[in-house]
C-alpha cells in the first residue's frame, strides 16, 4: 500500500509537486493557508484539510514547501502545527528553502517526538516541478531519507543523497542558489558590455549558448536577460533575495569571503526596493544594463 501524503503549502512550486504526488497513486491531503489555492487539487482526489494538524494526523510522510525559515518552524512546531498531532516514526520532507541549522533544530524536535526529518530541497522552476523533472537533495536519517525515494521520484527525475546531517542538503541548495545568481550576473554584464560595443544581445546570446555555453542554465536564463523580459516567473526577486541573505549568513558564520554573493544580494535588494513583485528574480540584471547608462 501506498504511504499516504501531506503536502503543506501549495504556492506555484508546491502545487506542481502536490500534483505528482497525486498522479504517482499517493493517497494525498493538502493544506494551504489561502485554502483556495488547493480547490484544483480537491478536484483531482485530494483531500483538503483546515489546519496543518489536521492535515497530517494519518500521514506516514508530510512534505513541507514554505517561504521561509519563519513560516516553516511555525508550521512544525507552532500551535495546531505538524507536531501536535504527527504519527511517530512519520517523515517530515522539508523542502523550503532554508536555513540549514533550521531544519538542524526542527529535526531535533522531530527526534524528541519520535518523527524523522529529512531535508528535501528541491532545483527548478514550476514548469520544472510540473512536468515532474525536479533535481531532489536528501539528507537526514539514513532510514527516512530511504523511506522517502519512492515520494521524491515523484516529483523529480533524479535524487542527490548528501548524507544524515538535516542541515546538509540545504546547504547544497543556498550554494545551488548562489551559483544561479553568479551566471545571471555575469551573463548581465557580457551582454550589457557586448551591447555597449554595438553587438546585438540576442544575437550575442545565441552565439554563446551554441557554443561554449549550450547548457540549460545558460539557455534559460540567458534569453530572459538577452531579451529583457522577465516573464514567466520561475521566483519573485523577494523569495531569491531572502536565500541570498541565507547564503551571507552561513558564509559569515563558516568564515567563507563570498563578495559575489554580497554583490547579487544587493542587486536583489535594489530590485524589490524599486517595486517590481512580478518579474522573475533574474529581473536585477537589469541594474547591471541601468548602472552602464541603458
Amino acid at each position: 500500500m501506498a504511504d499516504k501524503i501531506a503536502f503543506l503549502g501549495l504556492g506555484s512550486m508546491g502545487a506542481a509537486m502536490a500534483a505528482n504526488l497525486l498522479q504517482a497513486g499517493f493517497p494525498l491531503t493538502v493544506y494551504n493557508r489561502t485554502a483556495a489555492k488547493a480547490e484544483h487539487l480537491r478536484a483531482q482526489g485530494a483531500t483538503v484539510a483546515a489546519t496543518p494538524a489536521e492535515a497530517v494526523r494519518e500521514a506516514d510522510i508530510v512534505f513541507t514547501m514554505l517561504t521561509d525559515d519563519q513560516a516553516l518552524t511555525d508550521i512544525t512546531t507552532g500551535p495546531d502545527g505538524i507536531l501536535s498531532t504527527l504519527r511517530p516514526g512519520a517523515i517530515h520532507a522539508s523542502c523550503s528553502t532554508v536555513a540549514p541549522d533550521t531544519n538542524r533544530r526542527l529535526a531535533e524536535a522531530h527526534a524528541a517526538h519520535g518523527s524523522v526529518l529529512v531535508a528535501s530541497p528541491v532545483f527548478g522552476k514550476p514548469d520544472v516541478a510540473a512536468a515532474g523533472k525536479l533535481w531532489v537533495g536528501s539528507s537526514g536519517a539514513a532510514e527516512g531519507r530511504e523511506r522517502l525515494k519512492a515520494a521524491q521520484a515523484a516529483i523529480g527525475q533524479g535524487t542527490h543523497d548528501f548524507g544524515d546531517d538535516p542541515g546538509a542538503a540545504s546547504v547544497a541548495k543556498l550554494c545551488g542558489n548562489f551559483l544561479l545568481g553568479t551566471v545571471i550576473e555575469g551573463l548581465a554584464e557580457a551582454l550589457t558590455l557586448a551591447e555597449k560595443c554595438g553587438l546585438d544581445r540576442v544575437g550575442f546570446y545565441e552565439m554563446l549558448t551554441s557554443t561554449l555555453f549550450n547548457n540549460p542554465i545558460y539557455k534559460s536564463y540567458g534569453k530572459l536577460i538577452a531579451e529583457q523580459h522577465y516573464q514567466p516567473v520561475g521566483a519573485p526577486p523577494a523569495i531569491i533575495r531572502k536565500d541570498m541573505n541565507l547564503v551571507v549568513q552561513e558564509a559569515y558564520k563558516q568564515a567563507v569571503p563570498m563578495p559575489f554573493a554580497n554583490l547579487i544580494r544587493d542587486r536583489l535588494t535594489a530590485t524589490v526596493a524599486l517595486g517590481e513583485p512580478d518579474v522573475d528574480w533574474a529581473s536585477f540584471a537589469k541594474r547591471v544594463s541601468e548602472d552602464a547608462g541603458l
